[in-house]
């Protein structure tokens, strides 16, 4: 800790420390002019800025400001180009400026262990190596503004159902190998300057309050100096969060932990320098924030920033995300001679972003069917095939979308989730389209293998569904949301005005039981099992041996790639030592393009479970025809290491370097021994219960048992514990078990509950959580609507006890 800092606030009393850790309101800092500090406003969102309109509006409840909506991260992340994700964080950090925002809330950066999250379309990557590279080039770009970013949300947090009380029950291992290191990365390469803690426990500890996630980790290993904010509403006991360096509560709750903090100081449980520590953090945020312009300078800036130009980058970054999954009969691009049918209600109402705290109002909105009729220089016929707001077929629908086709040479269908179907707030229950769209696309494949006629489908969705009509259409494209601009670039791309480079970030699989974390996810409200391990993705898919649908990095182009010539700058090294290696791409087809160049790493043979392949370099060239270009990869210590309780280790033993197209299409292969470290042999009965892990027979057919779980976490498993009596972690929802509940919490939803009526995702967002939130947010989220001794007086009321006081956690019994 910079001694400045903590010198800038020693003028400052106990109280206004206090106070200086706890936001005002939803979206600022509190300001104390005594020591020079200022408010600063901290707001949403990783893919576009999102300034409330109102100041004290709740998370996605109200209308924001126009800004440019960007793709969401699981679009951008299929990219793959670190400097377009810098390019990007520029352009929202010239928005923060001309808004007066001084932090942005992300990125979000959680791996996707399964297809049901529904925040997956805020995510990058099943993949951390992947995810760490693209998310540090965000926050290089955006710091590189002056605004600062929020990694979020660390650690753990991998789902939606319950995530304010939930467990996740990771092992060591896992958490190192797969959960951990994009932060590391980002921590380490662009220093954020704030880390949003998440909502959820991680091994039994909140993550608000973990000393060893935020303290052992994050500043002692990791070596970090910023900031660490909580989630809004995710404090659980503030004088552990205070001990752990859990530094800004957000938002701010008319001071309800103040009290709390003043009797520990008292009492010697708080020692006045861990609270020094966290105010002085405060302070440095707040002092190297740019300081808000009056109002007209605000609006200069705002015509300075160019949003005629932050949409050109919206345009390019989707042109550069979007994935073309298949491509038969060189069903793509379109020739301008060919009769175009559109079908499907995304074609003139785009699904271009998620919903929730990331819902952004954009500057301008490009609608595909627009986009294309400009290209053909006329209207195109449409018709809508299917409703968006029901799942039910409407055979008048499908039938006109049928003739339509019929008199086309070939068909667009728009396809894909509508926003009602995934969102922050709730999972998916399943991995499946609306029935009636599965159904249309069904029967247009039919009637087009008869007739000889193209069908080409585009999907709009923020994350993998299954495509059980797949074998019965020409081509596909994957768009995922792809913001403002996603119609243009779709456009683009169909008309062959550019070739599509995306490759995916996340494998498809056949079906949603073919995932590794099917028959574990989401778990409950108490606890959720990570029984899969390190097997997250394709490092499943390739070692089981399960075919994927579509597999990790894979996208096809309108021109080809050769790749030739991969030298080692060794055959043989010692572990820590940097291997140096190069490969050349050459374009061989007709047209201009851009290729993906993935680097993977094979152990060959190792005393631990170890996934077939694992990412550790990647490149993206653009190739003119005929062009060809030289590689250049470095891998250090880390790209061959696993880690176990002692720390990272590289067996001694042969490795395979691997260069590809995707992970199932490996182009190049190279020897490498390294001489490292001897490894001795699990004892027979540890093996035995670590079976599953050695084989990768983690789901499908198999479950891996408790005991083998148990076995990989060290431990046994916590027992859960009982839901009554009703204490402030009881979820809301569960008070309704008891008739004074029922009443209770009816009342609070009509006075308490803004529901937004701007979109219907963001509500269904705002009511599912609202019930899965623990009885603490109505204090802590409720701007001080609310104190302890309500929330003491409900739990007593919903126990039927007025007298006797309900098990209360810490923070709660300290009022």
């Amino acid at each position: 800790m910079n001694n400045s800092f903590l010198d800038k606030i020693q003028v400052l009393s106990t109280e206004e420390k206090i106070a200086l850790v706890s936001g005002d309101g939803f979206w600022r800092s509190k300001a104390m002019p005594k020591a020079g500090i200022p408010s600063i406003m901290i707001t949403d969102g990783p893919h576009g800025l999102r300034k409330e309109l109102e100041r004290d509006s709740h998370i996605g409840a109200g209308q924001s400001h126009p800004s440019t909506c960007f793709p969401t991260a699981a679009a951008m992340a299929c990219s793959w180009n670190r400097k377009l994700l810098f390019e990007l964080g520029e352009a929202l950090g010239e928005e923060c400026l001309a808004e007066g925002v001084a932090v942005l809330l992300g990125p979000g950066i959680n791996i996707k262990r399964s297809p049901l999250c529904g925040r997956n379309f805020e995510y990058f990557s099943e993949d951390p190596y992947l995810t760490g590279q693209l998310a540090s080039a965000f926050v290089k770009g955006l710091q590189s503004r002056g605004i600062g970013a929020s990694l979020k949300h660390f650690a753990a947090n991998n789902q939606e159902s319950w995530r304010l009380l939930t467990d996740s029950i990771v092992d060591q291992r896992t958490l190192k190998e797969i959960y951990l290191p994009a932060f590391e990365t980002v921590v380490k390469e662009a220093c954020p300057a704030t880390v949003m803690c998440s909502y959820n426990k991680l091994n039994g500890v909140y993550a608000s309050e973990d000393s060893w996630l935020l303290d052992t980790v994050l500043r002692k290993e990791w070596g970090y100096k910023g900031l660490v904010v909580s989630d809004w509403g995710a404090v659980n006991d503030r004088i552990a969060g205070i001990k752990a360096g859990m530094d800004l509560e957000m938002p701010g709750n008319k001071g309800a932990n103040d009290n709390l903090l003043m009797a520990a100081l008292a009492n010697r449980e708080l020692g006045k320098s861990e609270l020094d520590k966290c105010a002085a953090r405060v302070a440095r945020l707040a002092l190297s924030a740019p300081q808000s312009a009056p109002q007209s300078a605000m609006q200069e800036q705002t015509s300075a920033c160019k949003l005629e130009a932050h949409h050109a980058i919206a345009k390019r970054a989707a042109e550069e995300s979007i994935v073309l999954l298949k491509n038969d009969n060189n069903c793509l691009p379109l020739k301008p001679s060919l009769k175009v049918a559109v079908i499907g209600p995304f074609a003139k109402e785009p699904r271009y972003q998620g919903a929730g705290s990331s819902l952004v109002n954009p500057t301008r909105l490009d609608r595909a069917y627009d986009f294309l009729a400009q290209t053909c220089g006329q209207a195109l016929p449409y018709a809508a095939g299917f409703l968006l707001d029901s799942d039910l077929a409407d055979e008048a629908l499908e039938a006109k979308a049928l003739e339509l086709a019929m008199g086309s040479d070939v068909s667009l269908v728009f396809a894909g989730l509508p926003s009602i179907k995934e969102a922050e707030g709730f999972d998916r229950t399943d991995m499946k389209l609306p029935s009636n769209q599965d159904r249309l696309i069904a029967l247009l494949g039919e009637q087009a293998k008869k007739t000889g006629k193209k069908l080409a489908v585009i999907l709009s969705n923020g994350s993998p569904v299954e495509m059980p009509w797949l074998e019965k259409v020409d081509a596909l494209l994957e768009s995922y949301l792809a913001g403002q601009a996603g119609g243009s670039a779709l456009a683009a791309i169909l008309y062959g005005e550019i070739s599509p480079s995306g490759k995916l970030a996340e494998t498809f699989p056949v079906s949603l039981a073919d995932n590794p974390s099917y028959p574990y996810f989401p778990g409950d409200i108490e606890q959720s099992l990570y029984k899969e391990g390190i097997f997250v993705g394709y490092r499943y898919y390739d070692t089981a041996k399960v075919e994927p649908l579509f597999p990790f990095g894979h996208g096809l182009s309108y021109t080809r790639f050769e790749y030739s010539a991969l030298e080692l700058s060794s055959s043989k090294i010692k572990a820590g030592e940097l291997l140096k290696l190069g490969c050349i791409v050459k374009n061989t087809g007709q047209l201009a393009g851009a290729e993906v160049v993935q680097l993977y790493v094979h152990d060959e043979e190792s005393s631990m479970p170890r996934p077939e392949q694992e990412l550790k370099g990647f490149e993206k060239l653009f190739l003119k025809p005929g062009e060809e270009k030289k590689l250049q990869f470095e891998l250090d210590a880390r790209a061959f290491a696993f880690y176990e309780r002692s720390g990272w280790k590289t067996e001694t033993g042969n490795f395979e370097i691997r260069i590809g197209a995707s992970s199932r299409d490996i182009r190049l292969k190279a020897k490498l021994y390294i001489d490292g470290d001897s490894m001795a042999e699990p004892p027979e009965e540890l093996k035995s219960l670590l079976a599953p892990y050695y084989s990768a027979k983690v789901a499908g057919p198999y479950r891996v048992q408790d005991s083998g779980f148990e076995a990989l976490l060290g431990r046994k498993l916590p027992e859960k514990q009982a839901r009554r009596p009703y204490n402030l972690n009881s979820a809301i929802c569960e008070l309704k078990s008891s008739f004074a509940g029922r009443i209770i919490v009816g009342i609070i939803e009509r006075f308490f509950v803004k529901v937004p009526k701007h979109d219907k995702a963001s509500a269904l967002m705002v009511i599912r959580s609202f019930g899965e939130m623990p009885v603490r947010t109505l204090v802590l989220m409720g701007e001080g609507k609310l104190g302890w001794k309500h929330a003491r007086f409900i739990l007593n009321l919903c126990n039927k006890s007025l007298l006797k006081g309900s098990a209360m956690p810490s923070a709660a019994t300290k009022q």
